[in-house]
């Protein structure tokens, strides 16, 4: 999944891409270098980020959409809480709606997305974009987000989602210290026993430039390396910025992997 944030604030490329002639040629290039669906963002939630309405999200991600739809037949998806978005979306081209709240943030989305069929992601968060950086603490991480997406799985379900929609994100960097995004990349598979794909965003986050000590533009080995555990570990999609150098990175895993299940071993 190749991620095209059409912002001016988001924490990796805020503003590189707010001219939508740009952003749809990246999402083409994409494309072409081997993402499988592009995720298309108005609406920054790097922490500390403010809300923006749903003109000025559509404002940004309709004339994107429209011209990657005419561009290329790759899944496109849309990185939003807002139903009116969302739809917009579903009615022009957008197969998946990739909601950071997990369909809590507009009382409209859940039965938006049951009827038109779309794929789902439903991602963990402690607090809101604004607040969820603001000391974040668990009993147990793991435990506790496979019980949120738990839930949040039943919810969509018991609200009309097809169960063969759905995927489920815990939320790297959403509410997580650098221990907890470690703890949460490691034991990931334990989020398989919801029999739901697993989705992973790790690209370019904050905590592999702290555990790095390295700036958000020289986070490309960090970022290779946490791909390839996220896959390792059971991750059925990484959302990433570096699509040409992670393709590589994810074909060669899938080969080890595959290698393994032929041989009988277990990676």
């Amino acid at each position: 999944m190749g991620v095209v944030n059409v912002t001016p604030d988001s924490f990796s490329d805020g503003g590189n891409f707010l001219d939508a002639g740009r952003a749809v040629e990246l999402g083409l290039e994409m494309a072409r270098c081997g993402a499988e669906i592009i995720d298309i963002g108005g609406e920054s939630t790097r922490p500390g980020a403010s809300s923006i309405t749903a003109e000025q999200e559509l404002e940004r991600v309709a004339p994107v959409v429209a011209g990657l739809r005419q561009g290329t037949d790759v899944l496109i998806s849309v990185d939003t809480t807002k139903a009116a978005v969302a739809r917009w979306g579903l009615e022009n081209g957008v197969e998946i709606i990739n909601d950071v709240s997990a369909l809590t943030g507009d009382p409209d989305m859940a039965e938006l997305v049951a009827e038109s069929g779309a794929g789902v992601v439903l991602m963990h968060m402690r607090g809101n974009p604004r607040t969820m950086q603001e000391n974040p603490g668990y009993r147990d991480v793991v435990a506790e987000v496979r019980e949120f997406l738990e839930r949040a799985v039943a919810a969509a379900e018991t609200a009309g989602v097809a169960p063969d929609s759905i995927l489920v994100d815990p939320g790297f960097g959403f509410g997580k210290t650098v221990d907890h995004n470690l703890v949460l990349l490691n034991r990931l598979g334990v989020l398989s026993s919801l029999g739901k794909p697993i989705l992973v965003g790790t690209s370019r986050k904050s905590f592999i430039g702290q555990l790095l000590d390295v700036p958000v533009e020289e986070r490309l080995h960090g970022t290779s390396a946490s791909v390839a555990a996220a896959i390792l570990r059971g991750a059925h999609v990484v959302r990433v910025h570096d699509v040409p150098q992670m393709t590589q990175v994810s074909n060669l895993i899938d080969a080890v992997l595959n290698e393994a299940q032929m041989s009988g071993e277990s990676a």
